[in-house]
């Protein structure tokens, strides 16, 4: 099954039971490692903040979309192979996958890492001002605003700053 499918048939199954519990699907990994398969699903919080902190996904609400999409997957039978079920948050340094992760933290920094060297680096950080144009901005603490075109760049995520 394609990583694109199981994505569909994890959001299918868990859609309802995550809104009633105030969570969202935030990713889905299917894959091979060594000679194991992991379904790996990635859930966060519909609301970001309380009273002005961060609310952050719990390892109660982790256990509880495991066992309910546990049930659902046994029921439904639809992957071939034997599989080890994780349920996780995307974590502090989550990596950014669709438009809206882009607007939900758009002002926050990021790491943005390219296929390709441009001006003699493949790693930039800065405060993300978002995807504009097919392009992910940013605006490093010392210097101009930088646009890459989304074809070229390896990965997004938030940087973890102590």
């Amino acid at each position: 099954m394609a990583k694109e499918s199981m994505k569909e048939l994890v959001g299918r199954l868990t859609a309802d039971f995550l809104a009633d519990q105030g969570l969202e699907l935030y990713n889905v990994e299917f894959r091979r490692e060594g000679h194991d398969w992991y379904l790996r699903v990635y859930i966060d919080k519909l609301q970001e903040e309380q009273d002005g902190t961060d609310v952050y996904v719990s390892t109660d609400d982790c256990e509880k979309v495991s066992r309910y999409l546990s049930d659902r997957l046994d029921e439904e039978d639809p992957i071939q192979q034997n599989y080890i079920l994780e349920v996780s948050s995307p974590g502090m340094d989550r990596q950014l996958f669709e438009e809206k992760d882009y607007e939900r933290f758009t002002g926050r920094i990021v790491d943005v890492k390219l296929y390709r060297n441009f001006e003699g680096s493949k790693e930039f950080q800065g405060v993300l001002l978002g995807l504009k144009d097919g392009c992910v901005v940013i605006q490093p603490e010392d210097g101009a605003e930088l646009s890459f075109p989304l074809e070229q760049v390896a990965k997004t995520s938030l940087a973890v700053i102590f």
